[in-house]
Order: C-alpha cells, then sequence, then structure tokens
C-alpha cells in the first residue's frame, strides 16, 4: 500500500492537493515548493513534468512550462530531484503528457517513479485503449497507479469502464475547457452527480477551475476532493517571500475546514 492508498484510506472529504510545475520559477524550485507544501498540510501534490506542447493547460500552466523547460527540466532531473525529497510524508502524483514518457521508456519511467517514492501518475492524452492493451501490466508490476480522466464529454458507458479499471481515485475534469479556466460550479451540478452516480464508491477528484475557498468548497460537496494548479502557481509569480506565500495559500484553502 503506497502513501496515496494509505491517505484515501484514512481521509474520505475534502482532500485539497496543489499542482505545481517541476522546475519553476527555478530548475531546483521542485525540491522546495513540494517541501513547503508538505509543511503546509496540503493531502498531496501534483508535480507536472513539462512539455512542449500542454494541449489540456492553459496560459499560466503554459508559461511556466515553457519557463522550466528554459530552464533545463528534464523528466530526468525530475527523478534525480525527486530522490532528493523521499523523507517527505506528503505523497505525490506526476502529471504530464506521453511523448516525454515514451521518449524516457515507459517501463524505465514506471520504475523510476516507484525507486523515488511516486504514487501516481496522470497522462491525460494516453489513451484508454493503448493503457489497456500496452501498460496496464507496467503499472501493476511498479505498484503506481494511472489516474484516468472523465470530462463533461465521457458517454456513461466509458466512465463506468474507466471506474472498473480505476485502481484508486478518477479524476474529473470539470468542464470543457483548459486548466486555469473560471468554473461555474452551478452549471456543473449535473455532471457532478451524473458521474458520481456511475462510478459509485471510487473516489473523485475535481480539477480544472478551482481557484479559490468557495470553488474548493462547492466542488467538495460532490467530490472527495480538489485539484487546485493555474491558481497556485499565479500566486508563486506575485509572491516575494517564497515559502510566506505558499502557506498562505494553503491556509487561504484550508479554512474550509470550517466546513467539515
Amino acid at each position: 500500500m503506497n502513501k496515496l492508498d494509505q491517505l484515501f484510506k484514512h481521509k474520505k472529504q475534502n482532500l485539497l492537493s496543489v499542482y505545481f510545475t517541476a522546475g519553476y520559477p527555478e530548475q531546483d524550485d521542485t525540491v522546495r515548493v513540494a517541501a513547503q507544501l508538505d509543511k503546509a498540510g496540503v493531502d498531496f501534490i501534483e508535480i507536472g513534468f513539462p512539455f512542449s506542447d500542454p494541449v489540456a493547460d492553459g496560459p499560466v500552466i503554459q508559461k511556466s512550462s515553457k519557463q522550466a523547460l528554459d530552464n533545463g527540466m528534464t523528466v530526468q532531473r525530475l527523478f534525480e530531484q525527486l530522490e532528493t525529497i523521499q523523507q517527505l510524508k506528503i505523497p505525490r502524483v506526476l502529471m504530464g503528457y506521453i511523448n516525454p514518457v515514451l521518449q524516457f521508456g515507459m517501463e524505465h519511467f514506471l520504475e523510476k517513479c516507484a525507486e523515488t517514492g511516486v504514487d501516481g501518475v496522470i497522462l491525460p492524452d494516453l489513451p484508454l485503449e493503448e493503457y489497456q492493451m500496452h501498460y496496464e501490466g507496467l503499472f501493476k508490476k511498479y505498484g503506481i497507479h494511472n489516474i484516468l480522466l472523465i470530462s463533461p464529454e465521457t458517454p456513461d458507458e466509458r466512465i463506468q469502464e474507466i471506474a472498473r479499471l480505476s485502481t484508486l481515485f478518477i479524476y474529473l475534469v470539470s468542464s470543457n475547457a483548459i486548466t486555469g479556466s473560471r468554473l461555474d460550479t452551478g452549471a456543473v451540478v449535473s455532471y457532478f452527480e451524473r458521474v458520481k452516480s456511475l462510478v459509485g464508491d471510487q473516489p473523485v477528484m475535481a480539477g480544472f477551475g478551482i481557484r479559490d475557498r468557495a470553488t474548493f468548497a462547492d466542488v467538495c460537496q460532490y467530490t472527495n476532493g480538489a485539484i487546485i494548479g493555474s491558481a497556485f502557481i499565479k500566486a508563486l509569480e506575485v509572491s516575494s517571500t517564497f515559502e510566506e506565500a505558499i502557506d498562505e495559500f494553503v491556509e487561504s484553502i484550508n479554512s474550509l475546514e470550517m466546513y467539515k
């Protein structure tokens, strides 16, 4: 049982995950950001490895990815950085696109994930059929969760198939938009309820458009928690005191405790 399994076993509601881009703002800030998010009490972190064509991401994450690539960030460098934070208790997920993984080698990538304490991987452009045909066995071999995604356009039968194949939580893309778009939570209630009715007890984490305490509280009424990315990266951009900015951002979301 890895750290994510333990987390979801003991906490069922209001899970907060924060996304950040590896190698941003500076190449070695991956370690600083992860350590500070651990101290700040985030439930788990989602570390994006940069790619030149991040099709699911909006301007904020695109900009951070470009800067990280300009900083010289690579998948190999990310694993070297992850080796230095293995002592952190916080579970960690890697998110990125399939091309860098294939260039690195899928089995080598998963082997390094297992070696460096990564619990799960999100690859939005890895087709479900490709995963089943070529990679499902490798994910199981190394004990790494493949986090599958659902969007408003996903048909009911496919949602049920994704729930059957999911080994931990399902990533619920909140709307037909890129990351960082403004989410109207009132407009997606029926979609959220439809997904929950189809996946049963399978945990669901919402992402895309969750930006503050209010939107976090709204989506947590229908999910087990949410992932915040663009709003966090914006907070880093305007900060002159790096660690304080992280603490203040997490505290602004975690004041949701009052709703528990």
